[in-house]
């Protein structure tokens, strides 16, 4: 009998060796994957979207961007936000890994091409006409007879584009907004289409009163109902993708997000 128990020993006391030998692989294992996510290098990229996104004194901000800000930091990311032509911006989130873009429409033709975190920022849309030329738009289609003033590949030139528009007869692209507003006061295009708060802002900036100037022609309720995102590359990892979505509801159930209206910006 001692000899049995002696062995037992023996075995339970290898058994408790290789037991605490696993638990310590596992933990190297866990610290090794959060040190590699914590290294993690994104690249963080934008336009000149105000009241969204902006330069001002060589610092991006607005309220888009606060609230990225405040999620990468949620999430223990540090990264340099990059402003940029919308076109570069959304062919680098297309065809680089490890990129977040904001802020962007998430619209149907869009939903499988990038990873989804949150939304930044609500959004509307209208096709705008100059006050005294006004078209009395009653459908979307009646908006083609008319030269409209977009923003190459933002999603308000492709949502015409995908509803039968046409680039040569229809649309005026621009690399910036304010060329826009700009187009619409000298006539040389009859629509401008915006989102509300960005064509307020632009107005403004101008010396204008938007209420004064601009005549909204047309709701596009189907562009603004989702609002504006932030949103990572497909070739992004998903441990890094769901590390920022954690990091987003946490601040978003505790009410931490900044709004509009609340001060940041």
């Amino acid at each position: 009998m001692r000899h049995i128990d002696k062995g037992q020993r023996r075995f339970g006391a290898w058994r408790a060796t290789i037991r605490q030998w696993l638990l310590r692989m596992v933990g190297a294992a866990l610290l090794a994957a959060t040190g590699a996510a914590g290294a993690q290098t994104i690249r963080v990229v934008t336009e000149d979207y105000p009241p969204y996104n902006y330069l001002r004194d060589g610092v991006v901000g607005g309220v888009s961007t606060e609230v990225v800000r405040a999620v990468l930091a949620e999430a223990g990311l540090d990264a340099q936000i990059e402003l940029m032509p919308w076109a570069r911006a959304y062919d680098l989130a297309l065809h680089t890994e490890n990129v977040l873009i904001y802020s962007i429409t998430r619209t149907p033709a869009r939903k499988a091409l990038f990873k989804w975190v949150g939304q930044v920022a609500p959004s509307e849309w209208f096709l705008y006409s100059l006050r005294g030329h006004g078209l009395g738009l009653k459908t979307l289609e009646d908006a083609k007879r008319y030269r409209i003033a977009t923003v190459y590949q933002d999603v308000g030139e492709q949502f015409l584009l995908e509803r039968g528009f046409d680039r040569t007869r229809n649309l005026q692209s621009s690399n910036r907004y304010a060329h826009n507003y700009e187009k619409l006061k000298l006539g040389r295009v009859d629509l401008w289409i915006a989102n509300e708060a960005l064509a307020d802002y632009l107005v403004r900036e101008a010396g204008d009163d938007p209420a004064q100037q601009l005549v909204p022609e047309l709701a596009l309720d189907e562009m603004g109902d989702d609002g504006l995102f932030m949103a990572f590359s497909l070739k992004t990892p998903d441990a890094l993708v769901e590390r920022c979505r954690a990091a987003f509801e946490r601040l978003r159930r505790a009410g931490r997000l900044p709004r509009p209206g609340s001060g940041q910006s």
